[in-house]
């Protein structure tokens, strides 16, 4: 048995590429899927696992702990914010900064994560200097921010592509401008304290071949 931890981005590209990884080797993978600081925190705490994806940074972070074995952090796919709206609404200009913001202005609400593309669109909020004007109508999830997209309970919803993408009612329009983007790699590594390090090393193999490769594209990210 490998056991992965990984953050809740990842849920669709693992959903297809672990039952791949299952029949080719042979070797169940059991996944538990949280929010990147949910699992941080149970890493730093000792939790027990093979191999965990999370954003890069992040892992860097608990390699420099010992809690990942220093070395095995891999990069396995890189990660765009988009915007998505209510499937078959008008879909706002957003291809410039400028025709952001004021689509942003314009909005009657909008939505994004408490995870890692969250923490990016607070700070590119007040970036385009207008966090104190969108304050009253944004809503906060914990959940795939197209959702609330999708039941009308927000205008535009901003997330990571690959988590926009599954959501059924939701229409992605693209992703933010490139001076404004903020991609996010996610990373694998192995457990400083593993109890299947060649179950792990050989899932990280996977994750560069061409099968994986093609579902990491597919559900909207770039190989790492």
């Amino acid at each position: 048995m490998l056991k992965i931890l990984s953050g809740g981005a990842m849920r669709p590209l693992l959903a297809e590429a672990v039952p791949l990884f299952e029949r080719s080797h042979g070797m169940k993978a059991d996944v538990r899927f949280a929010l990147t600081s949910v699992l941080a925190k149970e890493i730093e705490q000792g939790a027990v696992f093979d191999l965990a994806l999370l954003p890069r940074a992040e892992l860097d972070a608990l390699a420099a702990m010992a809690a990942i074995a220093p070395g095995t952090q891999t990069d396995i796919a890189r990660s765009a914010v988009g915007l998505a709206v209510r499937q078959g609404a008008p879909q706002p200009d957003i291809s410039s900064v400028e025709a952001l913001r004021r689509a942003l202005l314009a909005a009657r609400s909008i939505a994004y994560s408490d995870g890692p593309s969250g923490a990016y669109v607070v700070g590119l909020l007040q970036r385009l200097g207008i966090a104190e004007a969108m304050a009253p109508k944004t809503k906060l999830t914990s959940g795939p921010v197209a959702e609330l997209v999708a039941n009308g309970e927000a205008e535009f919803g901003m997330q990571q592509i690959v988590a926009i993408l599954p959501i059924k009612g939701a229409d992605l329009v693209g992703p933010l401008p490139s001076e404004l983007q903020n991609i996010i790699v996610y990373a694998a590594g192995i457990a400083a304290a593993a109890q299947n390090p060649d179950g792990a090393a050989a899932f990280i193999g996977f994750m560069t071949m061409p099968e994986a490769v093609r579902i990491i594209r597919a559900k909207g990210l770039e190989p790492g």
